[in-house]
């Protein structure tokens, strides 16, 4: 009789539970038994595994085999467990010394003929193995830079399992033949898995903050919006552009990412291991330190935006989003339902999918851009009669737009139709992306400063009793806000938001707190009325 165990990670969401895999061998007729609530793929892995090990030049044991996956009471999924299970087996019949095994995480699915496959979710894998305790992990050599992203951990990256089993076994490694040249390399397939992100519009932004294709300096005219699109960078405010077809809404969102500053290295990870789990890492990129980018199109469904799915729920695009923009083009065109499912997300940062194979929680601290048309045409506006839609049709149309989702939107800017005089005006155009984006970097470093110590990263996270207590405008300054809010032009959220938005604007022109320019400015961006204030930045520093 011959026992041996090693460790592999089974994934929750973006959560990781460490699993002991146990193989177990006993006199008897010649069976292979896996327990421990596998499911279906899991569950294939004994002919994966059996085909692995005899092609690696092993011999399979001819007795009772059983594999057991504990803690029992945990669903686990997926192929990334073949590594373990063939490591756990050679173990039991001595083929590699169990000792070395029992202190081992390893995460990797296996080819009939013995290579080693990536598999979804490594980063995370190996972050729930090193809060274990666990300093060891064996991942697929393609994915062990993924996994060398987390610190305090050795990463063995491997391509066979011949080559893992000379390395156990303390024998010398083979050399795997390589791929022909020219052609790409089946093993990649695992990292990057078709399909996954449907109807979310992910883009890959690669080297967004240099991306010279998606330029603020090529919007013509919409100096409001500018603004706002710059306000809404430097303080992470949510943003709603209404206004005509081709007016440049889509134009100001695509470029908003651009503008954002470099992901922290809390905030890579964080945003990595979401993408790892859904099988969107950018290829040859293991770590995403750039704002991702996310525009789902108007079909898509609940369970696309908040995510789900059938069995373990996946992410969705409010988490694919995360720490960056999440873009929802012609927003009235959205599902009632699917659109409200987005109010919790927002005030929270984070979604709670409940089905009946588990409770799964993901991260979704995103920043949220609606856009709009006036009417269903498109040319409704006070200032022409272009509009033929009757009066109720409008207000249908609008009314698709909750008050409760509208009311967690800081920046309700419109946008105006473009002039010819605008459209074909020469000369020196608006402020380049590069522009914008150090006067958001320095905006994002004042705050940081001022919120240090704190839970709090952006000023639209801090929340309005903070404000009123910690952090005071200049006297007088909220006097203009205070009136609205008495009239009924604001709610009680309303004013909050608007001393938030006031914060950003001082921390943007350089005020050591916000003025009553500065909350006049904050006033125009969330109501729409003006308030003889300049809308451009740059005119109030």
């Amino acid at each position: 009789m011959g026992f041996a165990r090693t460790c592999s990670v089974a994934l929750v969401g973006v959560e990781g539970v460490v699993v002991e895999v146990q193989a177990d061998l006993e006199p008897g007729v010649a069976a292979f038994t896996l327990v421990g609530l596998p499911d279906k793929s899991l569950s294939e892995s004994r002919d994966r595994v059996r085909a692995a090990v005899v092609n690696s030049g092993a011999e399979w044991p001819q007795k009772k085999l059983t594999v057991g996956l504990s803690p029992a009471s945990v669903p686990k999924g997926g192929s990334g467990f073949d590594l373990a299970v063939a490591c756990a087996v050679l173990g039991a019949c001595e083929r590699i010394d169990p000792r070395v095994l029992a202190d081992i995480v390893m995460i990797g699915e296996l080819g009939l003929d013995g290579r080693v496959r990536p598999v979804r979710g490594i980063l995370p894998a190996v972050l729930a193995a090193a809060d274990a305790g666990y300093e060891q992990v064996v991942v697929p050599d393609c994915a062990a830079a993924e996994a060398s992203l987390v610190p305090g951990v050795s990463v063995l990256g491997v391509r066979s399992l011949r080559q893992l089993i000379a390395v156990l076994a303390d024998e010398p490694v083979p050399d795997e033949e390589p791929d022909d040249q020219g052609r790409p390399d089946p093993l990649l397939a695992g990292l990057r898995v078709p399909g996954t992100g449907a109807a979310t519009g992910m883009r890959s932004l690669g080297s967004a903050q240099h991306d010279q294709g998606h330029d603020l300096a090529d919007v013509v005219g919409q100096i409001s919006a500018r603004t706002a699109v710059e306000v809404a960078a430097a303080g992470g405010h949510h943003l709603f552009l209404e206004g005509p077809p081709g007016a440049g809404k889509t134009m100001l969102a695509e470029r908003l990412p651009a503008i954002l500053p470099l992901l922290s290295r809390q905030e890579s990870l964080e945003v990595t291991a979401v993408h790892s789990v859904a099988g969107l890492l950018p290829p040859g990129k293991p770590l995403i330190d750039v704002a991702p980018y996310c525009a789902p199109h108007h079909s898509a469904t609940m369970q696309a935006l908040v995510g789900g799915g059938p069995g373990v729920a996946r992410p969705g695009a409010v988490s694919l989003s995360h720490r960056g923009v999440l873009f929802l083009d012609e927003t009235p065109e959205f599902s009632s339902h699917a659109l409200d499912a987005l109010r919790q997300p927002l005030e929270s940062g984070h979604v709670v999918i409940a089905r009946s194979a588990g409770v799964v929680r993901f991260p979704a601290r995103f920043l949220m851009v609606l856009a709009a048309n006036p009417c269903p045409c498109g040319r409704f506006s006070l200032a022409d009669d272009l509009c033929e839609c009757p009066p109720s049709s409008i207000r249908r149309y609008q009314a698709r737009l909750s008050g409760p989702l509208l009311d967690r939107v800081d920046l309700r800017v419109e946008v105006d139709r473009v002039t010819r005089a605008q459209l074909t005006q020469r000369g020196a155009g608006g402020e380049s992306t590069t522009t914008v984006a150090d006067r958001v970097r320095a905006a994002r470093e004042r705050a940081a400063a001022r919120l240090a110590g704190t839970p709090w990263r952006t000023n639209s996270e801090v929340p309005g009793r903070e404000l009123r207590s910690r952090w005071h405008a200049a006297t007088g300054a909220m006097d203009e806000a205070e009136r609205n809010l008495e009239r009924g032009v604001l709610t009680a959220r309303g004013l909050d938001r608007v001393l938030r938005v006031a914060w950003t604007v001082a921390d943007l022109v350089g005020h050591d707190r916000p003025d009553a320019t500065d909350v006049a400015l904050a006033l125009q961006l969330r109501t729409g009325v003006p308030r003889g204030v300049p809308m451009a930045i740059g005119a109030l520093t």
